[in-house]
């Protein structure tokens, strides 16, 4: 099959849990044989790489604004789509779906796909028009797509409730990893084991604040048994927010921030640390989360119901959204229980290796993509859920 992903960034992958994603599936779509093209924009991948890890790449450029970059981009990768004998066209967000109509009508023929993997509108770095439009693209996304892939039952449900549209539901993955190397600590002086890691892009829903506010008054009380606070990411059309948060953590030593890292930089910082904490008041099924779960890390998460899907009381401490003092007292409890932080950490690696593996997750999609070409070619072929 010829497969093309439209909607995401780039690969590889700098931050951003769609670009993860679109690189673990894609990369391994071509391992299997397919023909397999990614749009990148030309303000996140180097425009002179053309193919990645047997993917080829196809660099086009986007309004360079926080509520133009996307849908721009997506509207020239579609364009270019119409004039290409893509078999497979698949897109990510509910944003750059809305234009999913155009496959649509001027090709007929391909397999349109397209993944729901959060509520973008509940992001507050958005204005009132764009979460109008996000809320318009939502329903485009579970109506326009031959088929719609929702990342947890959560969103499952609701659109089968407010659109009535029946979705396949493919979680996203994770790897297993075993990191030895820790040679990237010493650029911020960690210690394996040292320091409590957050990492994401630096966006208000993030919650990155409410983590900040926590851990200084813990070193206040001297309560943080020498833990280090490492915040690893960037901003994405925020740079106010980032500024509040440097401005927060001024004269804390012990609160770094590293900025965007990927790799093996990334691998070691996720290994290497203590405690994994996740913050947000707003998720889809965080890719950061599901990666310290394949790390072997414990979990402080907040309580939303998107991140308790794919964790239980075995894996993680839960505390109360938005609320920095519960925050405070539930790290403080995992400071100081290093045997329990460490018996989250072996569950939450059995819980990823059974039910978030990378490999088991591409080949449903795989089966999403011949099961709907089929479909098209005999429509009297039924695509079921329960076969995928």
């Amino acid at each position: 099959m010829k497969i093309a992903f439209i909607g995401q960034k780039g690969i590889p992958a700098k931050f951003g849990g769609v670009e993860r994603y679109t690189e673990e599936v894609a990369v391994r779509m071509a391992k299997k044989g397919h023909d397999v093209f990614v749009y990148t924009r030309k303000n996140y991948t180097d425009p002179k790489l053309k193919e990645y890890r047997g993917t080829k790449l196809i660099s086009l450029p986007s309004f360079n604004t926080k509520n133009l970059d996307a849908i721009s981009h997506t509207f020239f990768a579609t364009m270019h789509a119409i004039f290409q004998d893509y078999d497979v066209i698949h897109y990510h967000s509910i944003g750059p779906t809305s234009l999913s109509f155009l496959i649509r009508i001027f090709k007929p023929k391909a397999a349109l796909i397209s993944i729901f993997q959060c509520q973008d509108y509940a992001h507050k770095k958005w204005g009132w028009f764009a979460k109008g439009y996000l809320r318009f693209s939502e329903f485009l996304t579970c109506k326009v797509p031959n088929v719609t892939i929702v990342v947890s039952s959560i969103l499952k449900k609701y659109a089968a409730e407010k659109y009535h549209r029946e979705t396949v539901l493919i979680p996203n993955g994770t790897e297993i990893k075993q990191v030895e190397k820790t040679d990237y600590l010493q650029k911020w002086n960690l210690q394996k084991g040292g320091y409590i890691v957050c990492i994401g892009r630096l966006i208000r829903h993030k919650g990155v604040h409410y983590l900040i506010e926590a851990f200084k008054n813990l070193e206040d009380k001297h309560l943080t048994r020498g833990k280090k606070l490492v915040i690893v990411g960037d901003g994405f059309h925020t740079d106010d927010y980032v500024k509040e948060l440097k401005d927060t953590a001024r004269g804390r030593e012990n609160i770094i921030f590293t900025g965007s890292r990927s790799g093996e930089e990334l691998d070691q910082l996720f290994a290497h640390s203590y405690l994994f904490v996740q913050p947000s008041e707003s998720e889809g099924l965080s890719m950061a989360l599901l990666e310290a779960m394949g790390h072997s890390k414990a979990i402080l998460s907040s309580d939303i119901k998107e991140n308790m899907e794919p964790l239980n009381d075995e894996t993680a401490v839960f505390f109360k959204s938005g609320d920095a003092r519960d925050l405070e007292e539930k790290m403080v409890f995992l400071i100081n229980n290093p045997v329990i932080a460490r018996t989250m950490g072996e569950a939450a690696m059995q819980k990823a290796r059974k039910e978030y593996s990378w490999d088991t997750i591409v080949s449903q999609i795989e089966k999403v993509y011949i099961d709907t070409l089929a479909k098209k070619h005999n429509p009297k072929t039924e695509l079921h859920e329960e076969n995928i």
